[in-house]
């Protein structure tokens, strides 16, 4: 067969075998000419050559974390949910698509704002309410026609936050158990219904009362 230009040659019309060869030259290797010596390789050896990112053997549409992705560097660092067609060869720059805020574990959002922040809602409609550790960063509405009390146990953790709504006429008050709650007022109270008010552990079963108050 006369030889031919490369670019003469028939298209391969099809997804190339681990074992197809394919031409090289290896700039390298003067001994064939002062330009490089043509040489074979394989698209295996290509594939192994290629710094496409690891995803842990998965296809198709992924989810990646820490561990499925490497030499990212920084945004490796934290958990991020992603999304990437694998079989369309989709890089690591548009794998990551976000970062959700219960992804972090260092609790630092780096100077980033947060967006669309919604608090979970907690509604009670009896007469006692103890607080619980899963009530951090909550808001508590006491719905009552009756006064409502709402107990601030200990260990609650310093940085305990949550705010309260007394939507019912029942007056809300705050009984500390094992704990010190303080008011710059000394008020231990909800105003009256439709008030708003917040506690703040600023140290181990340590709070401080604050927002629409009474004694």
């Amino acid at each position: 067969m006369a030889n031919k230009k490369i670019s003469a040659l028939s298209s391969l019309g099809g997804t190339p075998n681990a074992s197809d060869i394919i031409p090289i030259t290896d700039v390298s290797d003067t001994t064939g000419s002062a330009q490089g010596t043509t040489k074979k390789v394989t698209v295996a050896n290509l594939v192994a050559a290629s710094p496409v990112q690891s995803v842990a053997g998965k296809t198709g549409t992924v989810t990646l974390s820490n561990s499925d992705i490497s030499g990212l560097g920084t945004a490796a660092t934290t958990d991020s949910t992603a999304y990437a067609t694998a079989a369309q060869g989709a890089t690591a720059d548009t794998a990551l698509q976000s970062v959700s805020a219960g992804d972090l574990t260092d609790g630092n959002f780096d100077g980033t704002s947060i967006s669309g922040f919604d608090a979970t809602i907690n509604d009670q409609t009896g007469t006692a309410y103890t607080l619980l550790a899963s009530d951090n960063g909550k808001v508590v509405v006491l719905d009552n026609g009756s006064a409502v009390t709402v107990t601030v146990p200990s260990g609650l953790g310093a940085g305990f936050n949550c705010s309260f709504v007394q939507k019912g006429a029942g007056q809300v008050t705050f009984s500390a158990s094992s704990t010190t709650i303080n008011n710059r007022q000394s008020h231990t109270k909800i105003n009256a219904q439709y008030g708003v008010a917040s506690i703040v552990a600023y140290a181990a079963d340590t709070f401080v009362l604050a927002g629409d108050t009474a004694s």
